[in-house]
Formats: structure tokens, C-alpha cells, sequence
């Protein structure tokens, strides 16, 4: 399949994950989420790993795996802290720590954002220790401020991920591919995200399911945070349960989320060719296909288990992800200043490679 086959199907994709997204709306999100994430979590953290995430060491995943590790421990225990199995440890950390404990969740959000920086700019691992380091102390330093839990504790790891980090992807591989319908593909990929601010109508035949309704609001740890915060930061109306689920405003959020999220998981899956994320032995892509449907099923159990169960998995991929998204803008920085003539493709070995040359 040819990239010009793929940027159509792309193409495809985008303006049905955008119809759906205006029909149904929270019920698409909460199915791409519950049915399409799994599949994509799985299949992308072992397809980064075969690639060393993309840094320049082959261990650096795991300083990725470690803060990821604790903050999941952490939403756990503040998820379950009534629990009676683990209602003590929530008690003896709280009393230890108090909010800061929570917030800690946060920072480690922080440390692996800028830790996978370090991982893509140097090879010697003094440079990368005094860059954990750094970020370590800088993301307590600056964790109870509002600008740093709404970036890095909301945004980052939802709407930025699927999102901007999907659009910086997919002008990458247009650059590099000198790709007319990868721009195009991009140009409707803008219009879609921006249509539902534009175009806000409220259907009479849609109502969010009871179901849809609670699934989202999950006595306020869901994804209903991630619309009030929208809301907030663009001061687009008083948040209410009406405002939220019927009027125009908060369809037009719910709107936009689901196509982000829903054409995310799509993109990921329309280039199995050309990622071949697909390549690899029969035993593991067996093992990655049970997991997912033992994944589904929680979801189709209690979607609030589901969600808590593969925490992990959700944030790894995130994770994991950093480096790659560096890249990216590394990647549309350098094919950007060819196109222009800031730098030149030089041949050694009969293979292009990019050098920094500013054009006299």
C-alpha cells in the first residue's frame, strides 16, 4: 500500500470519525476508548520497544517505565483509599504526606516528559541523570501551580497526545514524503478538530445515555474532568451537568474529544503497513490479541474497572510515546528548513542524510 493509498484512507477516516463524533458523541469516545485503546496500547508499546523507543540507549525505556509505575500506584491507592485492603496504606500516606502525595502523581507526569528530552538529545547518561535530576526537583518545586497540574496533569497526557501530537506525526511523514495528499490530509484533519466549535448544533433524536452519562462522570475521577477543564480554560460558560451533556458548548467539547481520541486509535491502525506494528512472532501477537479481549470484557463488565485495570497500559504508552513526539518536531524542523533551503540533503554513502547548512 502506497502512501498516497493511505493519506486517502486517512483521509477516510477523519471525516467519519467526525460524522460519528456529531452523532454520538460521549457513547463513541467511551467505545473507541474501551475498544479501540487496548488493541493500541498493546500493539504500540512492544512495536516502541522493539525500536528503543526511539532514544539513544537501549535502556532508557525503562526510566520511562519507572514514573510511570509509581503513578499508577498512586491513582490507585487515591482511587480505592476506602478500600479495605488498602484504606491503611492510603491513611499512613496521607498522614505522611497529605495532598502532596497526590499531586506527586503529577510531577512524575513531568519528570518523564523532560526526561524523554534528555533521552533523544544525548548519549552520555551524565547529561540524562542531571536531566531527571532537574526535572525532579523543578516538578515539586512547581506542582500545586494551576498552569502546571492543567498542562501536565490533564492535558498532556489526553487531548495533547491525541491530538497534537497525532497532527505533529502526521506532518512529519508528509514533509518527509513530499506528500501533497499527506498535507491535504492534515488540512481536513485541522478542519475536523476546529468544525465543532464552529458548527454546534444539538440534535433532538441525540440524548446521552444514562449509561454514556455516569461512564464519563465515574463520581468525578472520568473523562468529565478533561471537558470541565476545557471549558474552564477557554471560558466558554459556568459549568453545570446541563452545560456538560445538552447544550451546544459542552456537545461541542464532547464533540471534539471523541474525534481526537477515535481518529487517534484510526490513524495508528490505517498505517499497519508501512509501521508494520504487526511483525512480530505468532506467540506474541496470540497473547496481544487475548489481552485485548480479556480488556474489553472489563470494560463491558464495569467500565470503571476497565479503566482502573489498564491504567498502566494507558499512561506506558504515553510514556513511551515522548520520545517519538521529539522527533517529530525534530523531524518537521529539519524537512521544513530543507524545503527552504536553510539546510541541504548531503549524500555519503549513497544514503541522504540532513547537515546543518545556513544558505548564504
Amino acid at each position: 500500500m502506497n502512501t498516497k493509498i493511505i493519506d486517502l484512507t486517512n483521509i477516510g477516516l477523519l471525516l467519519l470519525a467526525c460524522a460519528l463524533a456529531y452523532v454520538i458523541p460521549f457513547e463513541l469516545f467511551l467505545f473507541s476508548y474501551a475498544v479501540l485503546g487496548p488493541l493500541h496500547y498493546l500493539t504500540e508499546i512492544s512495536w516502541l520497544k522493539k525500536r528503543d523507543c526511539f532514544t539513544t540507549g537501549k535502556r532508557d525505556y525503562v526510566f520511562l517505565v519507572l514514573p510511570c509505575i509509581v503513578l499508577t500506584i498512586i491513582v490507585l491507592v487515591s482511587t480505592y483509599g476506602q478500600a479495605p485492603i488498602v484504606r491503611h496504606i492510603y491513611a499512613a500516606f496521607y498522614s505522611a504526606f497529605g495532598d502532596r502525595f497526590f499531586n506527586f502523581s503529577n510531577v512524575m507526569i513531568f519528570v518523564a516528559f523532560f526526561s524523554a528530552l534528555a533521552f533523544v538529545m544525548f548519549k552520555d547518561w551524565v547529561y540524562k541523570f542531571v536531566f531527571i535530576l532537574t526535572s525532579l526537583l523543578v516538578g515539586i518545586i512547581v506542582q500545586n501551580s494551576e498552569p502546571f497540574l492543567l498542562f501536565f496533569a490533564i492535558f498532556l497526557p489526553t487531548l495533547i497526545h491525541v491530538f497534537v501530537f497525532t497532527g505533529l506525526f502526521m506532518l512529519s511523514g508528509a514533509l518527509k514524503n513530499r506528500s501533497a495528499t499527506g498535507i491535504a490530509s492534515i488540512v481536513v484533519f485541522i478542519f475536523c478538530g476546529a468544525i465543532f466549535f464552529i458548527w454546534r448544533p444539538v440534535f433532538n433524536f441525540y440524548s446521552i445515555t444514562d449509561y454514556a452519562q455516569k461512564a464519563v462522570i465515574l463520581d468525578g475521577r472520568g473523562f468529565v474532568n478533561l471537558n470541565v477543564a476545557f471549558i474552564n480554560f477557554f471560558k466558554m460558560g459556568k459549568v453545570s451537568m446541563e452545560l456538560l451533556f445538552q447544550s451546544p458548548v459542552g456537545l461541542s467539547v464532547g464533540r471534539f474529544v471523541a474525534f481526537a481520541y477515535t481518529y487517534h486509535y484510526l490513524n495508528w491502525f490505517s498505517k499497519t503497513e508501512v509501521i508494520k506494528w504487526h511483525k512480530v512472532p505468532a506467540k506474541w501477537l496470540a497473547a496481544v490479541i487475548a489481552l485485548w479481549i480479556f480488556s474489553v470484557m472489563l470494560y463491558v463488565y464495569d467500565y470503571k474497572t476497565g479503566l482502573m485495570a489498564l491504567y498502566f497500559l494507558s499512561m506506558l504508552h504515553v510514556f513511551l510515546e515522548f520520545p517519538l513526539n521529539y522527533r517529530s518536531v525534530m523531524g518537521i524542523w529539519e524537512e521544513t528548513s530543507t524545503i527552504l533551503g536553510f539546510r541541504k540533503p548531503v549524500v555519503v554513502k549513497n544514503k541522504v542524510s540532513i547537515v546543518g547548512a545556513r544558505k548564504k
